[in-house]
């Protein structure tokens, strides 16, 4: 492998000078730019990233924790953040938490270790000192889809309250009046928002919601199995189970299957998260779309504004409700407007950016 000597002595310059046009230096002439890029072009000369990286103290390396790599939604947001960083010349190295905070933290210790330049982290619980003594060292960090209370980090995320909303609407205008939610990990800022919202949804058209009503999941597929076979045992079962993310509803599906029942016959499903598979399920599952791909290019956009001295925002994006069939929609219904409610408080003390 060629050398930057070895391109210096084919340029015929020194090597200081090859070092100042491999780094766009202006106080080279044009002639010796030429002479240097051209003999680079000939012995195929790559830098050595890892010595460029102790003399300027950067790697141009991000790292991303994401929650579950099995998960859909996570997939899409590690290859829209990967497609960004390459965009702006960074890599991106991944770690998948799997819901766990142990293995979180395994992550992200070992990214710190490789002298990434800052971290994109979809927490799994609601503090890690790991992280957050790297956020009172300095550590560039963006929280994304969740994020942790009171700890100023920007946070760039959907609205989620908003769509759960236009859910209830939709629910309520199809004449369904019992609503159960299978819910996320409590120790997540999105499980306690999507349980918070529902019941404010709820109680604006006058509607409780029974804690018979809500069922403990952890954004995998065999709990929403086992909280919908719990609901299918009560003595007046919901009308409607609404799954706080995909991996929940596949697992609804299944155990409404499994009892010889039919949505949205004998019961309603819909969902928190949009996947494509919900397109090709019997019936097709009505859910909230979250604007994945934009939420990890903005996210990415966010972290390297904080690594390059740029003052970073936090982000709120709208999702959207998709309606199918999966809670018997056979045309457009009537939706009775709840009364005004006050704007509830935004997730991080940082200032929020909303983009519609």
């Amino acid at each position: 492998m060629a050398s930057i000597k070895d391109v210096a002595a084919e340029a015929g310059v020194s090597v200081a000078t090859v070092s100042r046009v491999l780094n766009d230096h202006p106080s080279v002439s044009a002639d010796a730019r030429a002479r240097v890029l051209a003999a680079v072009g000939t012995l195929g000369y790559r830098p050595n990233a890892v010595a460029r990286s102790l003399r300027t103290d950067q790697t141009h390396t991000l790292g991303l924790v994401i929650s579950d790599v099995m998960n859909p939604y996570f997939t899409e947001l590690a290859r829209s953040v990967e497609e960004e960083a390459r965009a702006l010349g960074y890599s991106v190295i991944i770690g998948n938490a799997d819901e766990r905070p142990d293995l979180q933290d395994h992550h992200v210790r070992n990214l710190l270790d490789r002298r990434i330049d800052g971290l994109l982290v979809s927490p799994t619980d609601g503090g890690s000192p790991l992280m957050l003594d790297a956020v009172r060292a300095g550590t560039p960090m963006v929280f994304v889809d969740r994020w942790i209370p009171g700890v100023e980090v920007p946070v760039v995320r959907a609205d989620g309250e908003a769509a759960v909303r236009d859910l209830v609407a939709h629910l309520h205008g199809l004449g369904h009046r019992r609503l159960a939610i299978i819910a996320g990990p409590a120790a997540t800022t999105t499980g306690q928002e999507r349980v918070a919202a529902f019941r404010a949804a709820l109680h604006a058209y006058g509607l409780d919601l029974p804690e018979d009503y809500i069922g403990q999941g952890d954004f995998q597929a065999e709990s929403g199995r086992r909280v919908t076979e719990g609901f299918l045992d009560l003595a007046t079962p919901p009308e409607v189970v609404f799954a706080a993310d995909n991996l929940m509803a596949l697992g609804a599906l299944d155990a409404v299957r499994a009892r010889g029942l039919r949505v949205p016959d004998d019961i309603a499903l819909a969902a928190f998260d949009d996947i494509p598979w919900f397109v090709h399920t019997d019936p097709p599952i009505t859910a909230i779309a979250q604007p994945t791909g934009e939420l990890g290019r903005a996210a990415v956009r966010a972290l390297v504004d904080r690594i390059e001295g740029r003052p970073p925002q936090s982000v709120t994006l709208p999702a959207r409700l998709v309606v199918r069939r999966s809670c018997g929609e056979t045309a457009p219904p009537e939706r009775p407007a709840p009364p005004e409610r006050p704007a509830s408080p935004q997730p991080s003390p940082v200032t929020n950016r909303s983009q519609t």
